[in-house]
């Protein structure tokens, strides 16, 4: 889908305080330079307009959030949510964004860096020679194990059933293991428990799609849920 461009979006999201800038410069030290403390860190990647970790940021305030995305169209809609947040009182200390291409991750993030990656209703590239854009190809998980901690984890929820199944294939093909799945969220208790949900979950959910997910680990890692 071709994203509708708002004037001024660079400009604003380059002077946004809730943006941070040159990321790069802060691998290896997200936790002490940006939250000014130890707490683990959970990364995003595609937030899009950033309530799933919003929502995430001000139920778990002793976990750092980044969100993460690339178009700055929009971030900005994510800046602007947060600002909304803000405004009703929450403390969102703990969130910041940057603006990247995920294949950058590992010039942003030391190795072991990140406890939890979030990716959510992904940009599922149908062609097969799109297949490495995909967020859950080799390529990718290549780069999340690098800057994964060793009992860190990977959480995938979509609504497209042909991105689900390929990721069914490529995760283990790519030396992760699958720890839980399923294909119907809503409908799984155990899944569904403290679920939050992305503005592309409630829409695709209330036309009666189901939302499938799946978590996965790194293999050898002994990570409990």
């Amino acid at each position: 889908m071709r994203l509708r461009h708002i004037t001024g979006s660079e400009d604003m999201v380059a002077g946004s305080e809730f943006v941070t800038h040159e990321p790069e410069k802060l691998k290896g030290r997200w936790a002490s330079d940006v939250f000014h403390n130890d707490h683990p860190i959970h990364i995003e990647i595609g937030m899009g307009k950033g309530q799933f970790i919003t929502k995430l940021a001000a139920l778990n305030p002793g976990i750092n959030y980044i969100g993460i995305e690339r178009y700055d169209t929009v971030l900005l809609k994510a800046i602007r949510k947060r600002e909304d947040a803000v405004r009703q009182g929450a403390e969102l200390s703990n969130l910041t964004f940057i603006s990247i291409d995920a294949r950058l991750l590992n010039d942003v993030f030391a190795e072991g860096e990140v406890n939890r990656i979030y990716l959510n209703f992904s940009d599922p590239w149908p062609k097969d020679r799109h297949a490495n854009r995909r967020l859950t190809s080799p390529i990718f998980m290549a780069i999340y194990q690098k800057l994964l901690a060793a009992d860190g984890i990977l959480e995938f929820k979509t609504d497209n059933t042909e991105l689900f199944d390929y990721s069914l294939t490529s995760i283990p093909q790519s030396g992760w293991k699958l720890k839980s799945v399923t294909r119907d969220l809503h409908h799984d208790a155990a899944m569904n428990e403290g679920n939050i949900m992305t503005e592309y979950e409630e829409k695709f959910s209330a036309k009666g799609n189901p939302i499938y997910k799946l978590v996965a680990e790194p293999a050898g890692s002994s990570k409990e849920l």
